[in-house]
């Protein structure tokens, strides 16, 4: 970025005044987006209005629409719900509102407004604004504004950032609020499960969803629901019978509970509404069991926002100032959205059409429709959901492959889910199954099992590995090793785990040209908190972790905040990688984050302990500092900290706090056992094809560099990419690879902790349309 382009940016705002308004249904992580828009807005030059109470506010003026400034928003990225308030509003929808509102905006020379909000809000900002200019002459003939205040504020412009927990939202993979939604949702089965195995009971839970039924649908996989109701996709018409028999079948294998979930719009083919307690009367009627109905209700709504929806927030926030400042009368009003890890600009009326195409298709019954144009990632979701629920596994085995499946590296959350889906997903093909304990060393000592079906039951909700995993190499052992694979048939291997995993992947297609034996199909999921393995944006425990650090650094600045000047060192895992320290620093609004890939000097140091000194003196006296824990071998934790408490004496005291190996336990979140049911039924599927492909007379040999991958998530798609080819990205010294998509967020980390830095606006969000984007959506 040139220096003009920096200039541009620290400049972009002057002269420019933005209003932020939270409009509809609450969410958790509007909150994050409403204190990025100030910060951003103020760093730009710009002047933001905080609008109070939604359209309403902005309709009723006067004291609801205040000026912000860099405090105002300080501690608000851990409250939930919308702090500067929301309500339901009549009066904007009449016109006579929408001129009260224009109003108020053109005496204060506002003139771009972002609004957080739900579908029915945005739609309602288009309006005002397609009616921008005969509400500025109606004002003006009455008298209300002077000919020159009616020129300053010409055009209008408006960009919506999605604010719903129920991600109903076409053109949006995730609208604020609903990761923190089904952070609520599960917290809640997780506790349910516990008392209904206790009375084997059956438990039938409703979520929120009039219309959209992806809170129900990912709760159902990240619980191994027995059945799910969502509006989208109505059950056949004999599924009492169907419903029946499985829950029956469910408890005859050896389960002690069945859960359904319900999404509160669930229908029938007719269109008949499907209720909880009918579901509930249904299974007490025909088969007996003790059955519980529980509605969740506002409790999806409440709580402190996840660790993913404080960053969704804040990059949202970051980019909804950068479309506006950007936009001309030309711009249609937009909407920001994150499409795989992408942040995208959309044609706000077109994701609408969208939205409501969808719910006319379901009013007219055109239900498969109405499932495609929720997108790809939802059908992934629907399509592993019905086979992970629905399908019977075959009773032979016969002509059946048999494939293995183990954990290497360090403990993470998620691994279980993966193994879980892996095992299911093999049995349902018909293939025999087999689980490894110990990593690679119980492969060469012979540590291997079958799995059944229920072997795995119950596993996506628990954390750690219940396989047992090693960071051992297989190199070593490849004689032992050889030997297993004969004796065990094994034509198939699926490897969960982190970089060792990779590495390990490596090392057996070294061993390729010495043995016959290796040469067979394997295929990495990547697993670690660390989020290190190259080919892919995201690993499986990475987002459980992330949520970890977050909350103790919530505890931690709540803390500091009593005690008024205090400053906390906080180290992180992550080996050589600094995605923890990075994303946990932009989702706990640290000051700073030390980490290995942004080399820092003691000139640096100085930098921040001064930044620190001059935070002192406003009304946010406290600061918070991440530093990942391979960062420097010179400048450690200590280091820093003693650093700190001298430079800091008589203005702040410090404190540090070493995190540690809690980062790998906990149990998952619902973002990493989603993403590891489906990693393990798409490595699953690839891995039945490969064998098939690599059958030659009577056995199975697998030479070529693609029948050994990683599948990892870029940017919108799941990939498989030959583990050969990911070498050259790879930097072996430093277990990280070369490029790392996260990087580019860092400047947001400092901005929104107020240091005079450039923002990069070279790495535009492009405007793209709906249409097309539904073909090319991730698919995760």
């Amino acid at each position: 970025m040139t220096h003009e382009e920096h200039h541009a940016a620290k400049t972009l705002g002057v002269g420019k005044a933005i209003a932020v308004l939270t409009s509809g249904g609450d969410a958790q992580g509007m909150n994050a987006a409403v204190r990025a828009v100030v910060r951003v807005g103020i760093y730009t030059g710009a002047r933001v209005f905080f609008v109070h109470e939604g359209y309403q506010g902005l309709v009723d003026g006067g004291d609801n629409i205040r000026e912000a400034t860099w405090e105002s928003v300080s501690m608000m990225l851990q409250l939930g719900g919308t702090v500067i308030g929301s309500a339901r509003c009549r009066d904007f929808r009449e016109r006579e509102g929408r001129l009260r509102a224009a109003h108020n905006l053109v005496k204060r020379g506002i003139t771009n407004l972002c609004v957080i909000g739900g579908d029915g809000s945005l739609t309602g900002a288009d309006t005002f604004r397609s009616e921008w200019s005969d509400l500025l002459s109606d004002l003006q003939k009455s008298g209300k504004i002077t000919a020159e205040e009616a020129a300053k504020s010409r055009y209008l412009n408006i960009v919506g950032l999605v604010g719903s927990i129920d991600n109903d939202f076409c053109g949006t993979d995730m609208t604020i609020g609903t990761d923190s939604a089904l952070h609520r949702i599960i917290e809640i089965v997780d506790a349910i499960t516990t008392t209904a195995q206790s009375h084997q009971r059956t438990f039938v839970l409703e979520v929120m969803g009039r219309h959209c039924g992806y809170l129900a649908l990912v709760t159902s996989l990240s619980c191994g629901a027995d059945w799910v109701f969502i509006p989208e996709c109505p059950p056949d018409d004999d599924w009492e019978d169907h419903l029946c028999r499985r829950l029956s079948e469910t408890r005859n294998r050896g389960s002690r509970l069945n859960i359904i979930i319900v999404a509160e719009g669930a229908i029938d083919k007719n269109g008949k509404p499907i209720s909880s307690e009918d579901i509930k009367n249904l299974v007490v009627k025909r088969l007996g069991y003790d059955t519980r109905v529980t509605v969740l209700g506002h409790v999806q709504r409440g709580g402190t926002p996840s660790a993913f929806d404080r960053i969704l927030g804040s990059r949202m926030g970051v980019e909804a100032v950068m479309a506006l400042l950007e936009g001309t009368p030309d711009t249609p009003a937009c909407v920001v959205s994150l499409s795989g890890n992408q942040a995208v600009r959309l044609p706000l009326m077109e994701c609408v059409q969208v939205t409501k195409d969808v719910t006319k298709a379901m009013d007219e019954r055109r239900f498969d429709e109405a499932l495609k144009l929720r997108g790809r990632s939802f059908m992934n979701n629907w399509e592993v959901y019905k086979l992970l629920a629905h399908v019977r596994p075959p009773v032979s085995k016969s002509g059946s492959y048999t494939v293995a499946v183990m954990n290497v590296g360090a403990p993470a959350a998620g691994m279980n889910a993966a193994v879980r889906s892996t095992v299911r997903i093999g049995l349902i093909q018909g293939n025999r199954v087999l689980v490894v304990h110990d990593g690679f060393e119980g492969l060469a000592k012979g540590q291997i099992e079958e799995a059944g079906w229920s072997y795995v039951g119950g596993w996506t909700g628990q954390g750690g590995s219940k396989l047992g995993t090693k960071r051992t190499l297989p190199k070593k052992s490849f004689e032992q090793i050889s030997a297993n694979i004969t004796k065990f048939n094994i034509q198939g291997l699926v490897v969960i785990g982190g970089f060792e995993a990779y590495t390990g992947g490596l090392e057996l297609m070294e061993g390729r040209k010495q043995y016959d034996e290796l040469c067979i199909p394997f295929v990495v999921i990547p697993a670690t908190v660390s989020n290190n393995v190259p080919g892919s944006d995201f690993s499986v425990g990475t987002d459980t972790a992330l949520n970890t650090i977050c909350m103790t650094c919530d505890r931690i600045k709540q803390s500091a905040a009593g005690t008024k000047r205090r400053v906390f060192i906080i180290e992180t895992m992550g080996g050589y990688c600094g995605y923890l320290a990075t994303m946990a620093g932009l989702a706990a609004g640290a000051d700073a984050a030390y980490i290995f890939e942004e080399p820092f000097t003691i000139r640096d140091l100085q930098v921040n302990v001064e930044h620190l000194v001059q935070k002192m003196k406003t009304t946010v006296k406290r600061g918070l500092v991440l530093r990942n824990e391979k960062c420097n071998e010179n400048y450690t934790t200590d280091f820093i900290f003693n650093l700190y408490s001298e430079e800091g004496k008589g203005i702040f005291d410090s404190r540090k706090n070493v995190l540690g190996h809690m980062q790998q336990g906990g149990s998952p979140t619902p973002f990493d056992r989603n993403f590891a049911t489906k990693m393990g039924a798409k490595a699953m599927n690839w891995m039945s094809g490969k064998i098939k492909e690599s059958y030659r007379n009577g056995r199975i040999f697998a030479n070529t560099p693609d029948s050994g991958c990683v599948l990892g998530m870029r940017k919108r798609a799941l990939v498989f990419q030959p583990v050969t080819e990911l070498k050259e990205q790879t930097d072996f010294e430093h277990r990280i690879p070369k490029e790392q998509w996260w990087l580019k967020l860092r400047p947001i980390l400092k901005i929104l902790a107020k240091y005079e830095i450039d923002l990069d606006t070279s790495e535009h969000a492009h405007f793209e349309h709906v249409s097309r984007k539904r073909s090319g959506e991730a698919t995760v």
